[in-house]
């Protein structure tokens, strides 16, 4: 991806106003690069998961499911990719536990419709804005090929943000200022998350203890 085309995408990630990735944690990111490839991988296959999850709870919808399948499929390449980088790099693949990230934005999800459709498409948005802002923050601190590959990641990752939120606006009936006062809620959480001491590093962690 070109650069100008690179600092766009971030630019759009910041529309969601999130909290900058503190230092402490793209310190550790760089001295944890094996941890950090795997867990992204893990990532990529949970974000494919989520798009199925909406597949599987919501069919009666033909565009949104059509919308999730195309969004499935690019969660895999990205899983795929990474793997294959992983593979490059003679590091070994293995399945880490979760960070407490996604669990505790998906904690404050509503039990009822149509609260919990916008619930999950919010919290789906801002974690990949998160992944983002990540991406953009870490790609000038990687050696070059990672953050080549990085940089070249954030055109989709900021694609994925805006089609969860735009089918929040389309798919819940829920009005502008419905979205953002939840989408605030949800906002906070996060900030929380990615700025408190954390005792595990994950790509979604907290700062390092």
């Amino acid at each position: 991806m070109a650069v100008g085309a690179a600092l766009a995408a971030a630019t759009r990630a910041t529309d969601l106003a999130l909290v900058p990735t503190p230092d402490a944690w793209l310190d550790a990111a760089l001295e944890h690069l094996p941890e950090l490839l795997v867990d992204h991988a893990n990532c990529e296959l949970k974000a494919a998961s989520t798009a199925l999850g909406f597949l599987y709870r919501y069919p009666e919808r033909p565009a949104f499911a059509q919308r999730m399948s195309r969004l499935a499929r690019e969660e895999l390449r990205h899983y795929e990719q990474v793997r294959r980088i992983i593979a490059d790099r003679g590091e070994r693949f293995t399945r880490l536990t979760a960070s407490r990230y996604a669990g505790a934005l998906r904690e404050a999800v509503r039990e009822d419709e149509p609260g919990k459709l916008l619930d999950l498409l919010l919290v789906a948005a801002v974690i990949e804005a998160r992944s983002c802002e990540r991406f953009a923050a870490l790609a000038p601190r990687l050696p070059d090929d990672l953050g080549r590959f990085y940089a070249g990641l954030l055109e989709s990752e900021a694609r994925h943000f805006e089609i969860y939120i735009a089918l929040a606006k389309s798919e819940t009936g829920a009005s502008e200022a419905a979205i953002e006062a939840r989408l605030a809620e949800v906002r906070a959480i996060d900030e929380q998350l990615v700025t408190e001491p954390d005792p595990q590093f994950r790509f979604h962690s907290g700062v390092p203890r």
